[in-house]
């Protein structure tokens, strides 16, 4: 995972999912919207197991 992803996660944490598919970016965006914090984690998460 690149430094940049990891910035995008903290700052817009949907735009750093966007090639992940539709479901990433609606999960994301949907926890985004209830909450920064759980969006960051859910962001975080799928980027960890795409680049693992």
């Amino acid at each position: 995972m690149s430094c940049m992803r990891v910035i995008l996660c903290i700052l817009f944490p949907p735009l750093a999912v966007y090639d992940q598919g539709v479901g990433s970016i609606l999960i994301v965006l949907a926890l985004t919207l209830l909450g920064w914090i759980p969006g960051t984690i859910a962001a975080l998460v799928i980027l960890n197991r795409a680049y693992s």
